[in-house]
């Protein structure tokens, strides 16, 4: 492996003349960019060539699609034997669908010089298979851009990979999150589907962090003697050094709502564009719900897994036009996104681990711009930071008065609440109790089941208004591995034991509302990793294990 000398120049694409291809520097002038960023700059001028195989480490935002759009259409441009038409000569693997979508547009940008441009495919899960497929099939792409689940669906069709069978040039974009617990055995098994190695591809993989589970496929997509170029000081921090990062903590998860409702007034500013992470899909669509009905001045919008894709891409198209708005987000867009001025990003509830959280702090601070980041979690949830200490993040200067501020919404956050529809409390504390029931981090907020769900019906008692735990049923329960734990409203039909005659003492209707009583378990609020595969979805309880984001 060839380790590349940091050098953080910026250069004007200008300085390419006569090296990169006309056509695609007419259009980067279309685009307006001008200078080059710091890893654009290094992978055009510091390979060895601009076909060789190459490990790529950079900060979000910093331009690494350019980095391997460029080269890659470069020398499929310039490729006297490149593949027929029809033949997929570019390969682009990215995590999410977002991702994949913005690379293609980023594509069809920089080939919109040509006199006949190349055609940029896109083939992801949520839409519409079979009409992408068709034409696919039918028409003539040069670069494809998939998510892993449907790419390796295409290959599975013989007529379909036999137009994967020239590939030129291989990218892994966001190499990190491909090949953790989920994607490892797609890109496993598509890499088995292609051309082998030995056919001569290049291979390209980008990634914000390269930990070392990066390594067990770097040896089957990138030859010996690859070169390895880092914008990353070892040294420096993890995320970038102009996002000023603060935590606030909260007494209990029943002041959530009104937590942030608080901390949305002290920082709100003319014109603020922010994002608002949450931990499961429901949660952000009941976060956005709730918020919707004027407890913020901004508008409001929601991207998550559980809505269509048609709704996820006019959402982001929105927020990236719009000047100010608050999105409710869960981890699809987490990673590799680009929307421009984003203000200030905010963490409701514990990140997954200090990867995750550095690309949601990704989100804010790009293309040069200033951003802050906001992370709010209850006291037992507070060990994050002792265990990311690496990670510079400050007490928020002005805890005390968001805290203090909580008691001026109250109401208005009561009333908000009774005005969603009781099925998206339900789902929002269905998932909140599944996936802490599969997180594992039950152990380091000394947490046991009960206490689990004794959280869990304060959150919704006390924090959504709830007038006693939103029902559950016995089979999605079940599926949680909390079977006979105490404290579910069990929905009609279902008790712990299977005896539809079941009625929970303590409440006149048979439902218990003995939940929050002392001695039911102790911790914090909510955590895990949206598990990028898992059980079902929980059927009406709205998430089991493994919801998505």
């Amino acid at each position: 492996m060839q380790d590349l000398a940091i050098n953080d120049g910026a250069q004007p694409y200008a300085s390419m003349a006569g090296k990169l291809d006309s056509r695609l520097l007419q259009a980067l002038r279309v685009m307006g960019f001008e200078t080059m960023t710091p890893v654009q700059h290094r992978v055009l001028t510091e390979l060895p060539d601009w076909r060789s195989d190459c490990l790529v480490q950079a900060k979000t935002g910093t331009g690494k699609t350019l980095a391997f759009l460029l080269p890659a259409l470069h020398c499929l441009l310039q490729d006297p034997r490149a593949p027929p038409r029809g033949q997929v000569a570019i390969l682009i693997i990215a995590p999410t669908r977002e991702l994949a979508q913005q690379i293609a547009k980023s594509c069809d940008q920089l080939t919109s010089q040509l006199a006949k441009p190349l055609e940029c495919h896109i083939a992801v899960g949520g839409t519409a298979r079979a009409s992408a497929h068709s034409r696919f099939m039918k028409e003539s792409p040069s670069i494809l851009v998939a998510t892993p689940g449907r790419l390796k669906d295409y290959l599975s069709e013989a007529p379909t990979a036999q137009k994967l069978s020239n590939i030129r040039t291989l990218v892994l974009d966001e190499a990190d999150t491909m090949l953790e617990t989920g994607f490892m055995a797609d890109v496993k098994r598509i890499l088995q589907l292609i051309p082998p190695k030995s056919t001569g591809w290049q291979g390209m993989c980008f990634s914000a962090t390269v930990p070392p589970r990066v390594k067990d496929v770097v040896s089957v997509v990138l030859k010996p003697g690859y070169s390895s170029i880092s914008t990353v000081d070892k040294n420096e921090a993890p995320t970038h050094e102009r996002v000023p990062q603060y935590y606030v903590l909260m007494p209990s998860v029943a002041d959530t709502f009104t937590t942030l409702a608080s901390l949305l007034n002290h920082e709100i500013k003319t014109n603020a564009k922010i994002i608002v992470f949450g931990v499961t899909a429901n949660m952000v669509a009941l976060f956005a719900a709730v918020f919707s009905q004027r407890l913020t001045p901004l508008k409001v919008f929601e991207i998550h897994s559980r809505l269509n894709q048609g709704a996820r891409t006019r959402t982001t198209a929105q927020f990236k036009e719009a000047d100010a708005g608050i999105l409710f987000a869960s981890d699809v867009i987490g990673r590799g996104i680009d929307i421009p001025n984003v203000d200030l990003v905010i963490q409701i509830g514990l990140p997954s681990n200090g990867d995750q959280y550095v690309h949601r702090v990704g989100r804010t601070a790009r293309a040069g711009n200033d951003g802050r980041a906001i992370i709010v979690l209850t006291e037992a949830e507070s060990f994050f930071m002792k265990n990311n200490r690496h990670l510079p993040i400050n007490p928020h200067p002005q805890t005390d008065a968001i805290n203090a501020g909580r008691a001026r919404y109250t109401d208005a956050v009561t009333q908000a609440m009774h005005g969603v529809d009781e099925s998206t409390k339900q789902r929002a504390y269905s998932s909140f109790i599944g996936f802490f029931a599969g997180s594992g981090l039950m152990k380091p907020l000394r947490l046991d089941k009960p206490g689990l769900v004794q959280v869990a019906n304060e959150l919704a008692i006390k924090g959504m208004a709830c007038p006693e735990p939103p029902p559950m049923e016995k089979k999605v329960i079940g599926k949680m591995g909390l079977k006979g734990v105490p404290g579910f409203n069990y929905a009609s039909g279902n008790d712990s034991t299977g005896n539809s005659s079941y009625r929970p003492h303590g409440h006149p209707n048979g439902k218990t509302r003995d939940a929050l009583s002392p001695g039911a378990g102790q911790g914090g609020r909510r955590g895990g990793v949206e598990k990028k595969r898992g059980g079902g979805r929980g059927g009406r309880g709205g998430g089991g294990r493994g919801e998505r984001r």
